[in-house]
């Protein structure tokens, strides 16, 4: 009698491994986002299509970085006490009408152009005002407290790179340099359904043997964080033509097409031969856990993402596939880049199979001493979607790791480095 497996990964012939599938994506996919042209204020969020390039520099002038005294450094005293009459005073916004005379203070304030002449600012507090003349004492250095001009942006320079996306530091430093708009992606369309008899949505009643579609609101979620315009096609029933038919008409309209669940190998799996029927699959089986049955194709020229139906499995494959192809077909440049991870203790012990790449879900602690370290969710199942809730991200393991020991070092990847 044959040895039945419990291994829903053991089914026989060729993988791909997740680098492989990652450099396919690369490979296979372009932008395809439009252009169009967004007020600053609209713009956090936006992947820019453009390079931003400085006309002048910030701040276009030498200023005062503190509330003082501009002086020059030669007319101090390097031993003793300094007594200078004060001769102008500047605040922000202003101007000096010439250059400052030798042997003078000019009061100045945080952030006001420095007049001629003088090279180093005091800070008040360090001064003593004794009628019309301060008093500075020894120990200050040449060009204390003076702000140049293009120390933060230098004209000419490129100040922000196409293919950003747009964080609210970066629309600052936009505003610093003038700027009123900025020439950004449009969003990336994307045609999102599920499949399933079994799928029901969160309104309706739920018969037995039928579950909720937590697949396509956690998708939806994942992919508004992203930037993109979720066009919501619902629940697909198990039929090949119905199937079609939604891809057939998602195609003309998006540019990209997602679905969840329909992609293995069972006899209601239906969506791999749709797409098949209208344009490829380039990959659909892959060496890792969870999610092997994944798929990349086109339907036409529209490209396809096909994310496994478990809950679990369906959050870590769009976090480490569909969201690199995502970013790269919507301009962001940094699609490719790996996401960050950091090194913390494990403490745990885990064994894997060996030529799979593998995620655990993983809560972080530090210990006594503060050092960070990280603890396995108890249940590994691909269905226990509360796992991801109860976790703080994600220890990827590579293919050629057989065990885990408790103590050892691995790559911690939080959440929030991949949504």
């Amino acid at each position: 009698m044959a040895q039945l497996s419990d291994d829903c990964f053991a089914f026989g012939g060729t993988l791909m491994t997740a680098g492989e599938a990652l450099a396919l994506l690369s490979r296979r996919l372009d932008v395809v986002a439009g252009r169009e042209t967004v007020p600053l204020r609209r713009a956090r969020g936006r992947i820019l299509a453009a390079d931003l390039t400085a006309s002048f520099p910030v701040p276009p002038h030498d200023n005062a970085a503190v509330d003082g005294y501009a002086v020059y450094f030669d007319d101090l005293d390097g031993d003793g006490d300094t007594r200078l009459p004060v001769g102008g005073r500047i605040a922000a916004g202003q101007s000096s009408d010439g250059p400052a005379p030798r042997g003078e203070a000019v009061r100045i304030f945080t952030g006001a152009p420095m007049p001629p002449g003088p090279d180093t600012v005091l800070m008040q507090e360090d001064c003593a005002r004794e009628g019309d003349s301060v008093v500075i004492p020894p120990g200050i250095k040449r060009g204390a407290n003076r702000r140049h001009a293009g120390e933060d942006i230098e004209a000419g320079s490129v100040v922000l790179r196409k293919g950003r996306r747009l964080r609210a530091q970066d629309v600052g430093l936009a505003a610093s340099i003038g700027c009123a708009e900025l020439e950004v992606h449009t969003p990336l369309r994307v045609a999102l359904f599920s499949t399933g008899d079994e799928i029901r949505e969160v309104t309706d009643e739920l018969p037995p043997g039928c579950v909720y579609d937590a697949n396509r609101y956690a998708l939806a979620s994942l992919l508004d964080e992203l930037g993109c315009e979720v066009a919501d096609l619902g629940i697909l029933e198990d039929s090949v033509e119905a199937v079609r038919t939604a891809l057939e008409n998602a195609a003309a309209a998006h540019d990209l097409i997602m679905t969840s669940g329909g992609v293995s190998t069972g006899e209601e799996d239906h969506v791999r031969a749709a797409v098949e029927a209208l344009g490829a699959i380039h990959f659909w089986r892959l060496a890792i856990r969870p999610g092997r049955p994944l798929a990349l194709g086109q339907v036409g020229r529209v490209p396809f993402i096909g994310l496994p139906g478990n809950p679990v499995a369906v959050m870590v494959t769009f976090m480490r596939f569909a969201r690199p192809a995502i970013l790269r077909l919507a301009g962001a440049a940094d699609a490719d880049a790996a996401p960050r991870t950091f090194p913390v203790r494990a403490g745990f012990a885990y064994r894997k199979k060996v030529s799979r790449r593998e995620w655990l879900r993983v809560s972080l602690h530090t210990d006594e001493a503060g050092m960070p370290y990280v603890t396995k969710f108890p249940r590994d199942g691909a269905g226990i979607l509360s796992s991801m809730v109860g976790s703080d991200g994600l220890l990827e393991l590579p293919e050629d790791l057989a065990a885990v020991e408790e103590g050892a070092m691995v790559d911690f990847l939080p959440f929030s480095e991949v949504s």
